[in-house]
């Protein structure tokens, strides 16, 4: 049994992948969320553990013993929709509080997930900052690979940046290929969906106008408009609450409709999800626009246990 913590854990995503890709093999030994809302719904799916708040404020010797590092650490510092103030944003140095700890707890793997763009931000530097202190700590045994959602049967275009290292340099780990699974948006989609889920005349008005006018300036973006028979859709973000742009979903005869808290969790493969009765859409939104695709989680973290002798 393989024990992991799960830190800057949302709703337990990358936690869920492992469960599966480790046929639940692993035990969580340490939970850190700050937002009390992902709290909620991390509890709601795990039992009444104990979820500590602000990583920033706990000792790392408070830590427990673990094999397996988990971090989805802060992506707005580093993301194309952000800023990009990587290490000059509070957010971006969060990767410092993941660093003391498997500095001092010297866990056997490490496991962190970020936006792509964490890859080429400060033209690479940020990443090689993050690699050397990775290195310079013991895992000289450390890979990182851009994946995609839709590579793995999920129809989202979601592309992270998965980095994992080892302390054993005689592990010989790939990450996992694609699975050539032929992908499309109807699989994700309720039948029957409630019209408040349809957008209003002055939003959609919106949408379009600002799409006209970003295509005449040649940037930013208007709306993503998919249906059915779509191969996939774009990335789903915590922003998705605010107006459903980036994914918006056709309907005969009305105005499109944004996705239902459902198809969020189908599209970032949360099965069997439970919902909290008392979270609001808008929260749920921003949980699975937080989270990972599962999929792909469970992807890697079966080519991991592969890895590792018996």
């Amino acid at each position: 049994m393989y024990k992991i913590i799960d830190l800057f854990a949302g709703i337990g995503g990358i936690r869920r992948g492992f469960e599966l890709g480790f046929d639940g093999g692993i035990a969580c030994v340490f939970t850190s969320e700050i937002d009390k809302y992902a709290v909620k719904t991390y509890k709601y799916n795990y039992g009444e553990e104990t979820i500590y708040g602000d990583i920033t404020q706990i000792q790392e010797k408070n830590i427990p013993d673990h094999d397996i590092l988990l971090a989805g650490f802060p992506c707005q510092a580093f993301s194309q929709a952000g800023l990009k103030k990587g290490f000059l944003d509070s957010r971006g140095t969060l990767f410092f509080d993941i660093e003391r700890i498997f500095k001092y707890k010297k866990p056997q793997i490490l496991f962190l997930e970020n936006v792509k763009r964490l890859c080429t931000h400060d033209n690479g530097n940020t990443m090689q900052v993050i690699l050397g202190c990775i290195r310079n700590a013991g895992y000289q045994n450390v890979q990182y690979k851009i994946l995609k959602a839709r590579d793995f049967g999920i129809p989202q275009n979601r592309e992270r940046v998965y980095i994992v290292a080892f302390r054993d340099n005689n592990i010989m780990f790939h990450f996992p290929s694609p699975l050539n699974i032929e992908t499309k948006v109807g699989d994700i989609l309720e039948s029957y969906v409630d019209c408040k889920y349809t957008i209003s005349d002055k939003l959609w008005e919106g949408h379009q106008k600002r799409k006209i006018n970003n295509k005449q300036n040649g940037k930013g973006f208007g709306y993503g408009l998919f249906n059915h028979d779509s191969a996939y859709t774009n990335t789903i973000s915590a922003r998705y609450y605010k107006d459903g742009s980036e994914i918006l979903i056709e309907q005969k005869g009305k105005n499109p409709r944004k996705l239902t808290p459902l198809e969020c969790s189908r599209l970032q493969a949360f099965d069997n999800f439970i919902f909290p009765p008392d979270i609001s859409d808008a929260q749920l939104y921003k949980q699975f626009g937080n989270s990972v695709c599962v999929k792909v989680i469970e992807h890697i973290a079966r080519e991991i246990k592969r890895a590792l002798p018996d």
